[in-house]
């Protein structure tokens, strides 16, 4: 994770025992989200305590008064509350209820840590409230959970293997973030499952392969590497069984335009010298596992076949979303037929 100031801020808080009075917890790494909740709430109140010291409200319909009815309630046996609020979408508020909780949070006891989480709402700052933003600013750390960096994952999953008893090298982690995700939230179940699979110490990838549970954006990228070397049986098994899963077929061709477009980079990079690092750069990767994947997979088609895949996949996103009566599923198998057998219209 690309270390933000505030997440930064944050352990040290927790390392110092001096929290703040108020805290924003959002981000995709919802792992890391609930990790540091615990620790939060932990580090002032003490085990045993919580049913008086702990308090979780719901931000929908939430009225500040209530909210600040809980705020003013003292600790017992404890230095300080902690109070968690869960989407509670702030810059929603009506003007009076805007107003009412910029002067609560100006106003912030020091025995109360006030935590603000958004799990199914995204917290989105309004620049236009002034007051509220700036008040944010001032009073509030907001701190972001974000998808931790290569080298901190590869280390955590190592980690959670050793303690199942098994080990994997750093190859065989990129694999398993690449068919898996590279959410920790994601990956703990699929890394139990691996383990308890696996019948060595050491995991392979063909472990990862025969149990784990890929995306959608690896099981697609499977389906053009398979295009790519026209091997059209194995591409519609993958179709038929994402379409199987109810998985939409505009969606389905949103994600495999992306892997063409991403395809067609590779064949212009390998064109014009470039190496697997500025391929990294065009799309943004953070490992040049799939980067090298993408390459090997490029060599086997031609730019014109690239190009004109990618063409006629927005062509027939276009026609998906604009035609009536369309018939998602067969256009899917048809494109997809096609772009196997070479690419001829």
């Amino acid at each position: 994770m690309a270390e933000n100031k505030a997440y930064g801020q944050l352990k040290k808080d927790l390392a110092a025992g001096t929290l703040k009075t108020a805290y924003v917890f959002w981000g995709e790494e919802t792992y890391l989200r609930e990790y540091y909740l615990s620790q939060v709430v932990k580090e002032p109140v003490p085990a045993g305590f919580e049913e008086f010291n702990y308090h979780r409200l719901e931000g929908k319909g939430l009225e500040i008064q209530t909210l600040a009815e809980q705020v003013e309630a003292m600790p017992m046996m404890a230095e300080r509350t902690v109070l968690q609020v869960t989407d509670l979408d702030i810059f929603k508020l009506p003007e009076a209820q805007r107003k009412a909780f910029i002067a609560l949070i100006e106003d912030l006891p020091d025995y109360c840590c006030l935590i603000f989480v958004y799990d199914q709402l995204e917290y989105k700052p309004n620049r236009t409230m002034k007051a509220l933003c700036r008040a944010m600013d001032t009073y509030v750390s907001v701190v972001k959970f974000e998808t931790q960096s290569r080298s901190d994952l590869l280390n955590w999953i190592a980690r959670r293997f050793r303690a199942n008893g098994k080990s994997l090298d750093a190859q065989t982690a990129e694999h398993l973030i690449f068919t898996c995700g590279s959410l920790m939230n994601g990956l703990i179940p699929e890394i139990e499952k691996v383990s308890a699979y696996a019948k060595g110490s050491i995991i392979t990838k063909a472990d990862i392969d025969a149990v784990a549970a890929p995306i959608l954006e690896a099981r697609v990228f499977d389906m053009t590497a398979a295009i790519s070397r026209r091997d059209y049986d194995q591409a519609a098994e993958i179709m038929g069984t994402l379409l199987k899963l109810q998985e939409d077929p505009i969606m389905l061709l949103a994600v495999l335009g992306k892997e063409l477009r991403k395809l067609y980079t590779a064949r212009l990079a390998i064109d014009n010298g470039k190496d697997k690092f500025w391929l990294m750069e065009q799309w943004g990767m953070r490992s040049d596992y799939p980067a090298k994947l993408l390459l090997e997979s490029a060599r086997k088609v031609s730019t014109g076949w690239a190009a004109d895949a990618v063409e006629r996949c927005r062509e027939l996103d276009l026609r998906m979303k604009s035609v009536t009566g369309v018939d998602s599923e067969a256009e899917l198998k048809l494109f997809l037929m096609e772009l196997a057998q070479g690419g001829k219209r």
